[in-house]
Parts: C-alpha cells; sequence; structure tokens
C-alpha cells in the first residue's frame, strides 16, 4: 500500500480547506501598516499562550505514542514550540512588553479555540489525525507567517530578530511533512478512520481562522 493513500488523503484535507478559506483581514491590514500597536500587543499575548499550550499537546502526545515515527515527530514539534516561545519573547520585547506582561494579557477566548482543539486531540485523538490536520494546514500557517514576518519589517520598522518567531514558523520544519505522511498511513493501516482525520483537519482551519478574525475585530 505504501503512502500512496496517506499523501492522496492529505491532498483531499487541502483541497477542502482550501475551498472554506476566505482570506484573512488581519494581515491584509497589516500590510497596509493599518494594525495599531496595541493591536499587534495582541498578537503577541495570544501567541505566547498559544506556544506554551502547543508544546505541552506536543509532549502529551509524544508520551502517547511514543514509537517511530509518531513520537519523532511529536517530540520534534514540542521542541520546535520551546525555540519559538524564545524567538516571540523578541517580538514582544520589541513592542515594549516584558514577560510579566505576557503572563498578565487577558487571552480573547475565540483566539484561543485552535490550542484548546488540538489540546483535545492531544488527549484523546489519534496520531494521524493530528498529523493530517497539522499536515493540511501547514502551507497556509506558512504562507500567513511569511506574511506576516515581511509587514513588520516593512511598515513597523522591527528587524530580523524581533520578526524571527514568524520567519520561523514561515518554513516547513525540517523533515515533518515526510513524518507526517508516514504517521498518516501508519494510522490508515492500522484501521484509523480516514474520515474523522479529514474532518480534524477542517476543525484545526476553522479555529486558525478564528484566531486571525479575533485579532481583526473593529479594525476599520
Amino acid at each position: 500500500m505504501g503512502d500512496r493513500p496517506a499523501r492522496e488523503l492529505a491532498t483531499r484535507a487541502r483541497e477542502e480547506i482550501s475551498a472554506a478559506a476566505t482570506g484573512n483581514r488581519f494581515l491584509d491590514l497589516l500590510e497596509a501598516g493599518a494594525v495599531p500597536r496595541e493591536r499587534l500587543a495582541w498578537l503577541a499575548g495570544e501567541e505566547y499562550r498559544i506556544v506554551g499550550s502547543d508544546r505541552r499537546s506536543f509532549a502529551l502526545l509524544a508520551s502517547r505514542y511514543p514509537e517511530a515515527p509518531a513520537g519523532e515527530m511529536f517530540l520534534s514539534l514540542a521542541q520546535g514550540e520551546t525555540q519559538a516561545l524564545t524567538l516571540l519573547q523578541d517580538f514582544a520585547a520589541a513592542l515594549g512588553l516584558s514577560e510579566k506582561d505576557l503572563n498578565t494579557y487577558e487571552p480573547r477566548p475565540m483566539a484561543q479555540a485552535y490550542p484548546a482543539f488540538l489540546a483535545q486531540r492531544a488527549a484523546f485523538g489519534t496520531a494521524g489525525e493530528v498529523a493530517l490536520a497539522m499536515l493540511a494546514n501547514l502551507e497556509e500557517w506558512g504562507a500567513y507567517c511569511g506574511r506576516a514576518a515581511a509587514a513588520l519589517r516593512a511598515r513597523y520598522g522591527l528587524d530580523e530578530a524581533a520578526v524571527g518567531f514568524f520567519s520561523f514558523f514561515a518554513e516547513s520544519p525540517p523533515g515533518f511533512p515526510e513524518r507526517a505522511v508516514a504517521v498518516i498511513a501508519a494510522g490508515l493501516t492500522s484501521g484509523e478512520d480516514p474520515e474523522e482525520m479529514v474532518r480534524a483537519a477542517r476543525l484545526l482551519h476553522a479555529y486558525e481562522t478564528a484566531f486571525w478574525d479575533t485579532l481583526a475585530e473593529g479594525l476599520s
């Protein structure tokens, strides 16, 4: 059977996500220089909560599915979130925010729907569905981060160190696509429901969209 069914399922999930995509108003405004600095603080504060949650979610998945290829993939993702957290603090510092500010930031509920869903799947889901959800949404998320990094440099005068968090996520983690396909393939072989896998990918996309929509609320 090989990896072909896994790759075909990933293609299907991407196509369904693409059909449901509605653009990203926050990034459109950011590229126009129309996002106030206060709203950039929202971005830092929300991401601080998200990265911390995702790191724990991936660590939990690595403990639930320690065998290769899933264990290696989830452990690598958890380590990546640790690196991202350091880079995020550089972004916050460029905005004049301390770690105390990040800790006391009051998160918006819908901006946190994505990490809440990932935590739910980390506790109760399967390795295959999480792998497919992450893989199917990877290209869009990376493109959004690349746009954010470019806009923050061009419109807000931030240097590369300050936008390093976004540049980091603009690139696919080394080896992740191949590992994800292997995890999806293993899940299909073991009897995981492909419909549940695709559903997880659609939901993850919807919750990520809610994150960006929340950041754009009230901006003209």
